[in-house]
């Protein structure tokens, strides 16, 4: 009976996913790609579109069959050993951790420092030459992980103060909680901060007797942070959720002129027969919907796949969207793939109450060992 659920389910996910591939060319940064719409009010146009029946009905059809697949899950628990070695191996690289934000961070500000912007595509300052030497430098500090931690919080305060006089720096608001998550966790390793620790904390070594920062200044440091190292997780997803949040509804749903433009643009009608009205609701409630179960928690690292899905489907179905726009976005929900939801999540609250996928799959292999034991004293066989 298991064994027929889990196909059962592996057919049910496998046509999710191909739905998931086949609208997210419309899960973009509608700034980005936009050929440019004619303004159409907002709110007529999401009465006309709610209230058409074919557009009410997959909507409220697509909510239900998600929460139904959702609760059917928690009560099935298809592939239990399946889903325990994935998150084994997700565990296995939380060391990486602190090199991967430093990689999702420092790569897309190199490339904004080269093509002369700030964080986002969508700000270009009159200040080429300056642009150039914060994003370079802030990127290849982050990169080579070297005062990893001033340069994630000097890059951080220069976002804030920026976006008050450019709210389109919102359309790259991932920094936010990316460069929190680095001050968080630090160059860990293999990083330039690595090396001169150790070095530093060799009284051996000649660059020890020249050093008074180590001791004085970073051991204190990251003993007082190591506690709120916990938080990253958090950070992470609260963060990604209000981007996912803020780009669906407010690239999709409040701006449906660009955004029907975009699907116009690349015929995305042609890819799947309906109307474009629904592409474009479709698209923006999807965002929302991963943002928030994002924001609560509730399976992390399931709506992260879905996410790293919709980033890759979006680059090949819009060769127009920028692909270093995204890099800070596909390093930061691979980083969920490795933390979890962490603590303060409905995950963790379930935790509590159901068993773990190993606890399932481990008490399926004692079932099915207790019944060929069973069956061979039957037949005598020993």
């Amino acid at each position: 009976m298991n064994r027929w659920f889990s196909r059962l389910f592996g057919v049910f996910f496998g046509l999710v996913g191909l739905l998931v591939v086949a609208i997210s060319p419309a899960a973009a940064h509608v700034e980005y790609v936009t050929p440019g719409g004619e303004p159409i009010p907002v709110i007529p146009w999401l009465v006309d579109a709610l209230t058409t029946p074919f557009i009410l009905a997959v909507l409220i059809g697509g909510f239900l069959t998600t929460v139904a697949g959702l609760a059917a899950y928690l009560y099935v628990r298809p592939f239990p050993a399946d889903i325990a070695a994935f998150r084994a191996a997700m565990n296995d690289y939380e060391d990486l951790l602190a090199w991967l934000l430093r990689l999702s961070m420092g790569m897309p500000m190199i490339a904004a420092g080269f093509e002369g912007y700030l964080f986002s595509p969508a700000v270009e300052l009159p200040y080429p030459t300056a642009l150039r030497l914060f994003g370079i430098s802030v990127g290849f500090f982050l990169l080579f992980g070297l005062a990893t931690r001033v340069t994630a919080v000097w890059a951080l305060f220069v976002y804030l103060v920026a976006l008050p006089s450019y709210p389109q720096l919102l359309l790259a608001f991932e920094f936010v909680p990316g460069l929190i998550a680095v001050a968080l966790v630090g160059g860990g390793r293999p990083s330039a901060d690595a090396v001169i620790a150790r070095m530093a904390d060799d009284n051996k070594t000649v660059y020890s007797d020249f050093d008074p920062f180590y001791r004085r200044v970073a051991v204190p440091f990251a003993r007082r942070i190591k506690p709120y190292t916990q938080l990253t997780p958090i950070v992470l997803r609260v963060g990604l959720g209000l981007v996912f949040i803020y780009l669906g509804i407010t690239q999709k749903l409040m701006r449906p002129g660009d955004a029907l433009a975009v699907v116009d643009h690349y015929n995305l009608t042609a890819v799947v027969p309906v109307a474009p009205e629904l592409w474009v609701i479709g698209a923006g409630l999807t965002e929302a919907l991963v943002g928030v179960m994002l924001i609560v928690g509730a399976f992390t690292r399931g709506f992260s796949i879905i996410a790293f899905g919709l980033f890759t489907t979006t680059l090949f179905g819009l060769p127009d969207d920028p692909v270093v726009a995204h890099i800070s976005l596909f390093g930061l929900v691979s980083a969920l793939l490795i933390t979890g939801s962490g603590s303060y999540s409905v995950d963790s609250w379930l935790k509590t109450r159901l068993r773990t996928a190993a606890d399932v799959a481990e008490h399926h292999a004692t079932s099915d060992q207790s019944e060929r034991s069973t069956e061979q004293t039957t037949r005598g066989d020993w």
